[in-house]
């Protein structure tokens, strides 16, 4: 694999002598469970990925998910994920959009979900925004509700709908059948 020359260790500090030990021969004289592992390896930052921009001439018919980044400079016609969203001021976006950081400053129609939310003076948003977090700047047009939510992104803050009673094992005779349908509809109000 790759040697470490001494050419990049570091000399002795002034005072120090020459007392100073190889780094090389001390990590060799005592091996640990840690030195099958590259010293590179454990240096080296993960690089952050680029953010994924979408131009004005792109028109995208479907779901978007990444856990990166991603800038909306065009049209698309589906539900979005990423960690931050940007919709820029000529994008257009008919779904949800569900991101950690959303920023707008195009139009949106449909539900905006995130962490922290900034509809911008371009922005137009058509559809409800769930958030932790939300600035919305003068010239910003807006239809719908806002509601706060501890963790907006976790499927809307709703509870989910309890199951429908399960249907009967005997079939009913028709009286019973008709009386059981016009209690229902008493209890729906229709």
């Amino acid at each position: 694999m790759f040697s470490k020359s001494r050419i990049n260790e570091p000399g002795p500090k002034q005072g120090e002598g020459e007392t100073n030990t190889d780094a090389t021969a001390t990590r060799a004289a005592a091996p640990t469970a840690k030195s099958a592992v590259p010293d590179y390896a454990a240096q080296a930052a993960k690089p952050k990925a680029a953010v994924s921009v979408l131009s004005t001439d792109l028109t995208i018919t479907g779901n978007l998910k990444t856990t990166g980044d991603i800038q909306i400079e065009g049209t698309v016609e589906g539900d979005i994920r990423a960690h931050l969203l940007t919709v820029g001021e000529t994008a257009t976006i008919r779904g949800e959009v569900i991101a950690d950081d959303v920023v707008v400053n195009g139009r949106v129609i449909g539900r905006v979900r995130g962490l922290k939310v900034r509809l911008t003076s371009t922005a137009k948003v058509e559809g409800d925004i769930i958030h932790k977090t939300i600035a919305i700047e003068s010239g910003a047009h807006f239809e719908g509700s806002v509601q706060r939510a501890d963790d907006p992104l976790n499927n809307g803050s709703k509870a989910p709908m309890p199951a429908a009673p399960a249907a009967p094992a005997a079939p009913a005779t028709s009286a019973a059948t008709s009386a059981a349908t016009a209690a229902r509809k008493a209890d729906s109000g229709s």
